[in-house]
């Protein structure tokens, strides 16, 4: 067992069987029992050989798993979360090129401790984007540091209602030949996709 397993799960009095997966921040139940449990709303989370138990909502729930597996999500769900630093792949002394304005205290925080430059290469590149015009040009922008590898967040606000959302963004990329591979919640108003040059296909 690594991240998923198919395994009972008691839910107070109800006992059913469930694919179980790990999706930092999250632990994800399908089948007769379906939840989404972040990780920091466990509560008294513990491995008792191959059981493991926490408390989430006020319910006592229980997974059987193996011992190992057991005690490896027991300290996954306890361990600290990534600072937003980390998620991005931003170090202290990393250099960042940022396009477009870094108006949200968390994306801030996350480039305390970076070097950034608005030109020129960089270890990441943070584009935040509230247009299609402006998601265009991230793209255009940087496309000689997305051919040659580097990475690049395109960032921007979460939920309906805005001039873009996570299908604009993807489609976009897409389009500009890199390919998204990870996504990350900045805080509670924006998202990023992750974004990197697509692998050429295999000759046959």
């Amino acid at each position: 067992m690594g991240r998923e397993a198919n395994c009972i799960c008691q839910w107070n009095s109800a006992t059913e069987r469930v694919k179980a997966l790990l999706e930092p921040p999250e632990l994800i139940l399908r089948g007769a029992i379906r939840r989404r449990i972040r990780f920091t709303a466990m509560r008294q989370v513990r491995a008792e050989g191959g059981a493991l138990r926490f408390k989430f909502d006020g319910a006592a729930v229980l997974l059987e798993l193996d011992e190992a597996t057991a005690g490896k999500w027991a300290k996954t769900f306890l361990a600290p979360p990534p600072t937003l630093a980390k998620k991005l792949g931003v170090s202290p002394g990393s250099t960042v090129r940022t396009l477009g304005r870094m108006d949200d205290d968390a994306l801030r925080e996350a480039l305390r401790e970076a070097r950034t430059c608005t030109r020129g290469t960089a270890d990441v590149i943070l584009a935040r984007v509230t247009t299609r015009a402006e998601l265009a040009d991230a793209f255009r922008k940087t496309a000689d540091l997305l051919e040659s590898g580097i990475p690049i967040w395109i960032v921007y606000r979460k939920g309906p209602g805005h001039a873009i959302g996570e299908n604009d963004v993807r489609a976009t990329g897409l389009a500009a030949g890199v390919v998204d591979v990870k996504i990350a919640s900045v805080s509670a108003q924006l998202t990023a996709l992750k974004f990197v040059k697509r692998k050429a296909a295999k000759a046959k």
